[in-house]
């Protein structure tokens, strides 16, 4: 990634425009119907102790619809309402909260810079929101996730219960993610934009830890490097860096990143960067001294074949499982080649054998989270992939070390090559490619270093 890549920004310009913003919500509101509302609240600022507070992260399906980076706010679809459909509730400016807090959007920039229908102040959501739901049918709301929400709604439904003559309350509360989470599931084009940037971002974080990782060095130290690069272009991390060596990457969500790392070992690193809200999620192994073992190279290109086969079977019209049951096959097939499972392949395919070594599950979803949103299955069948759609592909083996059935020189390795697909019109694209995966070209690569 250039320098010229933009400095980082607390609101920084969004890639996607209003008017996306706006067809989103039109066609939410088109699919809830006329009689319904659409409440969805900005995630709650979290404390992490006394007066310091997480970093902020907005809330994926309020962004998705709105764009709006605060807390303390509240977006209302209502269908046919003549005043304007879009309603957010949002903080007012205030001069002494921004000397401490920095400038807040208020209500007028709600409505002029992120295309909002109309605005009013949160601290008035209670006295305006229970007038414009009365007289609709349905909620379409995340009810059960967050305890101030509902303590809201449930007051809201009971205020508009005590009217004089009592007025109209919806008579039913519906899972919003029913209808918003099929709409994410397909990226746009500026979608796809933001995603080749993070993932760019990710990729250049991966090889300067890769520079970096040498026997002796902590696996935080190459954690920090991550970090350093996805900071340095204005992205975060999507999620904490697994930074594994050794007989750390049999554990498959490894967090501690404390271990020295050593000579003749394995490195898996696992990480992604978020850029405007985006995920990316990479995931690499290599040797730390540069060069494979006899055995690490034989596991490494099992896996590999079956990463690079499983990428093939990301294609419109495709089954969303074809990756995952392509990996599965090329896997045990590997496997009982080199004597590590017994037996004939289908035979170990039907027994379920090979998920000893290879347990997880070889895609998610991608997108605003990083296992994003998404039925995996339609009426009891798996989805069939579609333009627009972005998954991971990360097939991997995994040998415990206490693991006596197969010979010691084979435990403690753990192997797993993961890339971002996109599923386009003819075929896929793979975001991530600009982290090299071919052993001889890691090789190279860590020569160099």
């Amino acid at each position: 990634m250039s320098s010229s890549q933009p400095a980082f920004q607390r609101y920084p310009a969004l890639t996607i425009a209003p008017d996306e913003f706006a067809r989103r919500r039109r066609q939410l509101m088109k699919m809830a119907g006329q009689d319904a509302v659409v409440l969805i609240a900005a995630a709650p600022e979290r404390m992490r102790n006394a007066d310091a507070a997480w970093p902020y992260r907005q809330d994926s399906d309020f962004h998705y619809l709105s764009g709006f980076p605060e807390p303390e706010a509240m977006l209302a679809l209502l269908p046919g309402r003549q005043h304007g459909e879009a309603v957010l509730f949002c903080r007012e400016r205030d001069p002494e909260h921004e000397r401490w807090h920095g400038e807040s959007i208020g209500t007028e920039r709600a409505v002029a810079d992120h295309g909002m229908d109309d605005a009013f102040p949160i601290d008035d959501i209670d006295d305006i929101l229970p007038g414009m739901i009365e007289g609709r049918g349905r909620v379409y709301c995340h009810f059960g996730r967050e305890p101030q929400f509902d303590a809201q709604l449930l007051g809201w439904m009971r205020r508009l219960r005590q009217l004089r003559g009592g007025g109209v309350v919806p008579k039913e509360f519906v899972a919003l993610g029913h209808l918003l989470h099929d709409l994410r599931l397909y990226k746009s084009r500026a979608e796809l934009k933001l995603m080749r940037s993070s993932a760019a971002i990710a990729a250049e974080a991966h090889l300067a830890a890769m520079s970096l990782a040498r026997a002796g060095r902590l696996e935080y130290e190459v954690e920090a490097e991550l970090l350093r690069v996805m900071r340095s272009r204005g992205a975060v991390a999507a999620f904490p860096p697994i930074v594994a060596g050794g007989v750390n990457a049999c554990t498959m969500h490894y967090q501690a990143n404390r271990a020295p790392l050593k000579s003749g070992d394995l490195l898996l690193i696992d990480a992604g960067a978020e850029w405007e809200c985006y995920a990316s999620d990479i995931s690499r192994s290599f040797p730390v001294n540069g060069r494979f073992s006899r055995e690490q190279r034989a596991l490494y290109e099992v896996v590999l074949t079956a990463q690079l086969a499983a990428i093939d079977e990301v294609q419109p019209g495709r089954s969303y499982s074809a990756a995952h049951d392509v990996a599965v096959h090329v896997i045990t097939e590997g496997l009982c080649a080199l004597g590590l499972l017994k037996g004939e392949p289908a035979e170990v395919l039907a027994q379920g054998a090979y998920k000893r070594f290879f347990p997880a599950k070889t895609s998610h979803w991608l997108g605003l989270d990083v296992h994003d949103v998404g039925d995996y299955r339609v009426d009891g069948e798996p989805r069939m992939l579609e333009p627009g759609m972005v998954l991971t592909v990360e097939p991997g083996i995994y040998i415990a070390t206490d693991d006596t059935s197969v010979p010691e020189a084979w435990r403690g390795i753990g192997i797993r090559i993961e890339d971002d697909v996109a599923v386009t019109r003819d075929g896929n694209e793979v975001l991530t490619a600009g982290v090299p995966k071919d052993p001889q070209i890691l090789e190279s690569l860590l020569a160099q270093r």
